[in-house]
Protein backbone atom coordinates (compact mmCIF):
# COMPACT_ATOMS: atom_id res chain seq x y z
CA UNK A 1 0.00 0.00 0.00
CA UNK A 2 1.31 3.43 -0.88
CA UNK A 3 1.01 6.55 1.24
CA UNK A 4 0.02 9.79 -0.40
CA UNK A 5 2.87 12.29 -0.68
CA UNK A 6 2.56 15.51 1.28
CA UNK A 7 3.71 18.75 -0.29
CA UNK A 8 6.94 20.20 1.15
CA UNK A 9 6.44 22.51 4.13
CA UNK A 10 8.92 25.20 3.02
CA UNK A 11 8.99 25.77 -0.72
CA UNK A 12 12.41 26.73 -2.01
CA UNK A 13 12.79 30.40 -2.95
CA UNK A 14 13.43 31.25 -6.57
CA UNK A 15 17.10 31.14 -7.54
CA UNK A 16 19.06 34.37 -7.38
CA UNK A 17 21.02 35.38 -10.46
CA UNK A 18 24.80 35.43 -10.00
CA UNK A 19 24.45 35.05 -6.22
CA UNK A 20 24.06 38.78 -5.57
CA UNK A 21 21.78 38.20 -2.57
CA UNK A 22 18.64 39.68 -4.13
CA UNK A 23 15.71 37.51 -5.26
CA UNK A 24 15.16 37.18 -8.96
CA UNK A 25 12.60 39.54 -10.41
CA UNK A 26 9.46 38.14 -11.98
CA UNK A 27 10.10 38.29 -15.74
CA UNK A 28 6.44 39.07 -16.42
CA UNK A 29 6.58 42.24 -14.28
CA UNK A 30 9.65 43.63 -16.02
CA UNK A 31 9.29 46.42 -18.52
CA UNK A 32 11.25 46.71 -21.71
CA UNK A 33 14.88 45.56 -21.46
CA UNK A 34 17.14 48.28 -20.12
CA UNK A 35 20.43 49.16 -21.76
CA UNK A 36 23.50 48.43 -19.65
CA UNK A 37 24.87 51.22 -17.48
CA UNK A 38 28.06 53.21 -18.08
CA UNK A 39 30.86 50.94 -19.10
CA UNK A 40 28.59 48.53 -20.91
CA UNK A 41 28.46 45.84 -18.25
CA UNK A 42 25.90 47.03 -15.74
CA UNK A 43 26.71 46.65 -12.06
CA UNK A 44 30.26 45.42 -11.63
CA UNK A 45 30.91 45.43 -15.38
CA UNK A 46 33.94 46.69 -17.25
CA UNK A 47 35.09 50.22 -16.63
CA UNK A 48 35.01 52.79 -19.44
CA UNK A 49 38.44 54.30 -18.74
CA UNK A 50 40.71 51.33 -19.15
CA UNK A 51 41.40 47.79 -18.04
CA UNK A 52 39.35 46.29 -15.23
CA UNK A 53 40.55 47.13 -11.76
CA UNK A 54 41.71 44.65 -9.18
CA UNK A 55 39.35 45.02 -6.24
CA UNK A 56 41.87 43.98 -3.60
CA UNK A 57 44.35 46.55 -4.88
CA UNK A 58 41.67 49.27 -4.72
CA UNK A 59 41.19 48.56 -1.03
CA UNK A 60 44.81 49.09 -0.16
CA UNK A 61 45.89 45.55 -0.95
CA UNK A 62 44.03 44.01 1.96
CA UNK A 63 41.84 41.01 1.22
CA UNK A 64 38.33 41.17 2.57
CA UNK A 65 38.03 44.92 2.10
CA UNK A 66 39.38 45.95 5.50
CA UNK A 67 40.63 49.50 5.49
CA UNK A 68 43.88 50.56 7.12
CA UNK A 69 43.57 52.88 10.09
CA UNK A 70 46.81 54.07 11.64
CA UNK A 71 47.27 53.36 15.30
CA UNK A 72 45.98 56.16 17.49
CA UNK A 73 48.78 58.15 19.06
CA UNK A 74 48.62 58.65 22.79
CA UNK A 75 49.45 61.96 24.39
CA UNK A 76 52.85 61.67 26.05
CA UNK A 77 51.87 64.06 28.85
CA UNK A 78 48.58 62.28 29.60
CA UNK A 79 50.38 58.93 29.76
CA UNK A 80 53.11 60.33 32.05
CA UNK A 81 51.21 62.39 34.60
CA UNK A 82 54.35 63.41 36.48
CA UNK A 83 55.89 65.13 33.43
CA UNK A 84 55.50 68.91 33.55
CA UNK A 85 55.73 71.08 30.44
CA UNK A 86 58.20 73.83 31.29
CA UNK A 87 59.93 76.36 29.05
CA UNK A 88 63.23 75.84 30.90
CA UNK A 89 63.41 72.21 29.69
CA UNK A 90 64.38 73.18 26.13
CA UNK A 91 65.65 69.72 25.19
CA UNK A 92 62.26 68.20 25.97
CA UNK A 93 60.51 70.84 23.86
CA UNK A 94 62.78 70.29 20.84
CA UNK A 95 61.01 67.07 19.88
CA UNK A 96 57.83 69.10 19.28
CA UNK A 97 59.57 71.51 16.88
CA UNK A 98 60.22 70.71 13.21
CA UNK A 99 63.60 71.03 11.51
CA UNK A 100 62.61 74.48 10.29
CA UNK A 101 61.65 75.62 13.79
CA UNK A 102 57.87 75.33 13.50
CA UNK A 103 55.67 73.87 16.19
CA UNK A 104 54.54 70.40 15.13
CA UNK A 105 50.76 69.89 14.83
CA UNK A 106 48.73 67.59 17.06
CA UNK A 107 48.05 65.09 14.28
CA UNK A 108 51.78 64.49 13.97
CA UNK A 109 52.86 64.45 17.61
CA UNK A 110 49.75 62.87 19.11
CA UNK A 111 49.38 65.32 21.99
CA UNK A 112 45.90 66.12 23.24
CA UNK A 113 44.37 69.58 22.79
CA UNK A 114 44.94 70.62 26.39
CA UNK A 115 48.65 69.76 26.38
CA UNK A 116 49.16 71.12 22.85
CA UNK A 117 48.01 74.55 24.05
CA UNK A 118 50.38 74.56 27.02
CA UNK A 119 53.15 73.11 24.88
CA UNK A 120 52.86 75.86 22.28
CA UNK A 121 52.81 78.55 24.98
CA UNK A 122 55.94 77.11 26.62
CA UNK A 123 57.73 76.85 23.25
CA UNK A 124 56.90 80.49 22.52
CA UNK A 125 58.12 81.48 25.98
CA UNK A 126 61.38 79.54 25.46
CA UNK A 127 61.85 81.35 22.16
CA UNK A 128 61.44 84.75 23.82
CA UNK A 129 63.98 83.89 26.49
CA UNK A 130 66.39 82.56 23.88
CA UNK A 131 66.42 78.87 24.75
CA UNK A 132 64.85 77.80 21.46
CA UNK A 133 65.40 79.28 17.98
CA UNK A 134 62.64 80.97 16.04
CA UNK A 135 64.09 79.50 12.83
CA UNK A 136 67.01 77.30 11.92
CA UNK A 137 70.21 78.44 10.24
CA UNK A 138 69.30 76.49 7.10
CA UNK A 139 66.29 78.68 6.38
CA UNK A 140 68.41 81.82 6.46
CA UNK A 141 70.57 82.92 3.56
CA UNK A 142 73.95 81.18 4.15
CA UNK A 143 75.87 83.54 1.85
CA UNK A 144 76.53 86.92 3.46
CA UNK A 145 75.41 89.86 1.39
CA UNK A 146 78.24 92.29 0.63
CA UNK A 147 77.51 95.86 -0.31
CA UNK A 148 79.79 97.89 -2.46
CA UNK A 149 80.46 101.37 -1.16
Amino acid sequence: MTTPETPPQNPTPPPTPAGDGFPAADPSSEGPPRPPGPGGGGFGGPRPGGPPRDRDRDRGGRPGGRRYFPRRKVCFFCANKDTVIDYKAAEGLRRYISERGRIEPRRKTGTCAKHQRTLSNQIKRARQVGLLPFTTDRSRNPVPVTRDR
